[in-house]
Order: structure tokens, then C-alpha cells, then sequence
């Protein structure tokens, strides 16, 4: 009869084992089809891709973002609390040991079959005992469930590694937003500067006879065209480096009084693309947020087997050792007070009314759902890098567009001013030009901005 028993459970167990994961296979293109400088594998290979731009500022405001920004502390926590779940599943592998005290003091009625003549009806209990419980794991069902907590561990660490990644590029595009916006109040201002000075020299004139006060009156109004573009660029860049404030994690205190330190250096050019050709478009896989998704899917596939162990037995043993005496000097006098068990115990679940099955059957349907979920992700992170790339290739040409715009407007104001002073053209040709120089010039820097921002995306989509 036991050797069947023993047959029959081992037998159970082997049904009864976790389902094996493997991670779903993906049709992936070869590689990239852009090239870029070496040093970018340099900066990728150490999580700090933002060296690529060469800016020692930008590199400690990014330092800055991660070691205080909220809601990448709030990554971490998740991450430890996560870590400490999968502590508690392992703990289910080790027997429960606790200690155990306990004194009483009780009469007996004589009114019920428990008296007995000659036996005091008040008596004494004292108990003292170390109690062992142990569950034996012959279904799989602790070991799913630790399978379970350390893949949400690792979607966790996936989770705080992605808030990570999509922090630095957030905070280098805020931080060369803020760049640009410095170089364009700086322009306009320069601009505002100019027109004053011409507008003086042209109420000179004025009181000459040279000009009528027609002419005069038009180019004061062209001076607060200029004017008038100031204060929204002041107010734009005041927001921008408050809405950085509060991504570095800095105080209330901070994000209302304290200046950010910004790298000083207008006119500059975008480098070369930054991917290099023939980088394996399978690395795309370790985007954070597609390992946290194909993790997620792990921890679905381990719930459903978690599901499936509890239409089998549940083994547990326990057991005590301990002492026990009517009288507490007596607790600890050896052999006669001695107590000890050792049990065994099986549950079986027989009849539930569908409970158990409907259980499995809902795990599997999030596995499925969380499957889709994984193959979405990959999707939508190939349509970002595709995006990204396009991006990248695009802003660089709209800004060489922009700087052949500017040089080109830049002969036109010279000439502008050859013929003004020759008395060929009026200052409204000079100042028509001079507008058209200052929109180019504000195009081609919001232009490096947009190459700028189009890396930064593009990292956040390659994961890093």
C-alpha cells in the first residue's frame, strides 16, 4: 500500500510540475542601416550616452536628475520592496521554527462527565515547547510562486532602469531647450540694442529735416515688434528652467529661487549621426521597458502554474518538543515533563465548485494578454527607433537649411545697409532684412535644438 502511495505522488508531481518559460520568439531586421563616431560605443557601453554631446554641464545636471529626481527614488523603492517579496517566496523554502510559552489555571465542573472523585477540580498548566512547521514543495507550488516574485524583481529593476533612461533624456532635452532659449534672448536682446541706436540716429534726422516723422513713426514700431519678442522668450525660458528644477529633484526652496548652470556658447554646429553601422538590432531587446514587459510575461506564466498546484495535495509536517507540568518548578525537571509530536498532514481539494480550474483558466488568459502586451511593445519600440532615426536624418537637414538661409540673409543685410547708405534703398529695406536675418537665426537655433532633442529621443528608443 505505501510503495502505491509513494508511485501515486511521485506520479501527481510529475503533472503536477511548472510550466517551462522560454521568452517568445521575434522577427527582427538584421541592423541599423546609419553610422556614427566610435566614441558613441564608449558612452552607450557605460549608460551615459549624454557624453556624447561633450558637455561637462549637461553631464552634472543628469547626475543631479538621478541621484535626487522623485520618480526615479520611487523606482527604487518599488525595486526593494520587490526584492523584499522575493525574500518572503525563498523564506517558504525553509521550515517555520517559533517558540511557545503558555500557563493556565482552570477548575473543573462536577456537574459534567470530566469530574472524576479524588481528581481536584483546580488544577495548574504550564507548557513550554519549539514548534517546527515545514510544507513540502512536491508540487512546484513554492517554487512557482518564487519563480513569480523574482520576475517581477526583474520587471521592477527593469521599470526603475527605464524611468532612469527616459529621466536623462528628458533632462537633456530640457537642458538644451534651455540652451537654445538663452541664445535667442541673447539674440533678441542684441537686436533690440540695434534698433534703439539706429531708432536714435533716426530721430536725429528727423529734427534735421532728413526724414518726415511718417518714416519715424514706422520704424519706432518696427523697433516694438522687436521689443515685444523678448518678454515671451523670458517667460518661456523661466518655465523651462523651473520645469528642469523639479527634474533634478531640487527643493521647493531651490525650484523657486535658484538659477540653473548653463554651458555658454552660441553659434554651434550638430555633430554626425550616433548610431554606428552593423549594431545587431537585437540589442534593442534590452530596452528597459521590453525587458520589464517580457518579465512581466515570465511572472504570468509562473502565476498560471501557481494556479495549476492548487488542484494538487498540500503535504505539511509539523511537529513540537517541549515541556509541560502542573507546577512551574516542575516545567523543566526532565523525562517526566517531557512532551513532543510529530505529524504529517495531506490536503486534497475535491470539490470547490470550479473555483480551482476557474483560477487557472484566468492566469492563462493574463498570460495571453501579457503576451500580446510583450509583442505590442516590440512594435511600438521598432515604429520609435524607426522614428527616431528619421527624426535625427531630418532636423540635421533643416538645419543646414537654415544656416544657408541665415548666411545668405546675412549678404542680404550688407547689401541692405551699402544701398541704404548710398541712398539707393530706405531703412525700412535695411530693417526688412534685418528681420528676415533674425527669424533665420532663431529658426537654425530652435533647428540645433530640434537635432539635439531627435539624439536624445533616439537613445531613449535604442534603450540606452
Amino acid at each position: 500500500m505505501r510503495p502505491l502511495l509513494a508511485i501515486s505522488l511521485v506520479f501527481v508531481a510529475a503533472c503536477a510540475a511548472p510550466v517551462k518559460y522560454e521568452r517568445p520568439p521575434v522577427e527582427l531586421p538584421a541592423a541599423w542601416k546609419e553610422s556614427g563616431p566610435p566614441h558613441f560605443r564608449d558612452a552607450a557601453q557605460e549608460g551615459r550616452w549624454w557624453r556624447i554631446y561633450d558637455d561637462a554641464e549637461l553631464d552634472k545636471t543628469v547626475q543631479e536628475a538621478i541621484g535626487g529626481n522623485a520618480d526615479l527614488l520611487i523606482a527604487a523603492a518599488r525595486v526593494d520592496e520587490a526584492r523584499a517579496l522575493l525574500g518572503e517566496a525563498n523564506s517558504f523554502f525553509w521550515p517555520t521554527i517559533d517558540a511557545r510559552a503558555a500557563t493556565s489555571r482552570q477548575q473543573v465542573s462536577t456537574r459534567t462527565a470530566t469530574a472524576f472523585p479524588g481528581i481536584p477540580r483546580e488544577y495548574s498548566s504550564h507548557r513550554a515547547s519549539l514548534n517546527v512547521s515545514y510544507e513540502l514543495d512536491l508540487f512546484g507550488r513554492l517554487r512557482a510562486g518564487a519563480a513569480v516574485a523574482r520576475a517581477e524583481l526583474e520587471a521592477s529593476e527593469a521599470s526603475r532602469n527605464a524611468v532612469r533612461l527616459a529621466l536623462a533624456a528628458q533632462v537633456a532635452k530640457s537642458y538644451f531647450a534651455l540652451r537654445s532659449l538663452d541664445e535667442q534672448v541673447d539674440l533678441t536682446r542684441k537686436t533690440v540694442a540695434l534698433r534703439e541706436e539706429a531708432l536714435g540716429l533716426q530721430r536725429k534726422r528727423l529734427q534735421g529735416g532728413v526724414i518726415s516723422e511718417f518714416e519715424l513713426r514706422q520704424l519706432e514700431a518696427e523697433a516694438a515688434v522687436v521689443r515685444a519678442q523678448l518678454p515671451p522668450l523670458e517667460r518661456e525660458r523661466d518655465r523651462e528652467e523651473a520645469a528642469l528644477a523639479v527634474l533634478l529633484g531640487r527643493t521647493p526652496k531651490q525650484v523657486f529661487e535658484s538659477t540653473l548652470t548653463l554651458k555658454q556658447a552660441f553659434e554651434e554646429r550638430p555633430g554626425p549621426p550616433v548610431v554606428p553601422a552593423g549594431l545587431p538590432s537585437e540589442l534593442l531587446l534590452r530596452r528597459p521597458d521590453l525587458v520589464e514587459a517580457e518579465r512581466h510575461l515570465a511572472a504570468a506564466n509562473a502565476r498560471v502554474a501557481v494556479a495549476r498546484t492548487e488542484m494538487f495535495p498540500t503535504i505539511t509536517l509539523t511537529g513540537f518538543l517541549g515541556s509541560e507540568s502542573a507546577a512551574l518548578t516542575n516545567l523543566f525537571s526532565g523525562s517526566p515533563a517531557a512532551t513532543w509530536q510529530f505529524a504529517a498532514g495531506l490536503t486534497q481539494p475535491i470539490f470547490a465548485g470550479g473555483r480551482l480550474q476557474a483560477r487557472t483558466d484566468a492566469a492563462a488568459a493574463r498570460e495571453r494578454a501579457v503576451l500580446l502586451q510583450y509583442q505590442q511593445a516590440i512594435r511600438a519600440a521598432f515604429a520609435e527607433v524607426r522614428t527616431a532615426l528619421i527624426a535625427q536624418a531630418r532636423a540635421r537637414e533643416s538645419f543646414d537649411a537654415e544656416r544657408a538661409r541665415e548666411d545668405a540673409l546675412t549678404d542680404t543685410l550688407r547689401l541692405a545697409r551699402l544701398r541704404y547708405q548710398n541712398g539707393v534703398a530706405s531703412q525700412l529695406d535695411v530693417i526688412d532684412a534685418e528681420r528676415g536675418l533674425l527669424a533665420a537665426r532663431v529658426a537654425r537655433i530652435e533647428a540645433l535644438r530640434a537635432h539635439r532633442a531627435a539624439i536624445a529621443d533616439l537613445f531613449r528608443a535604442l534603450g540606452g
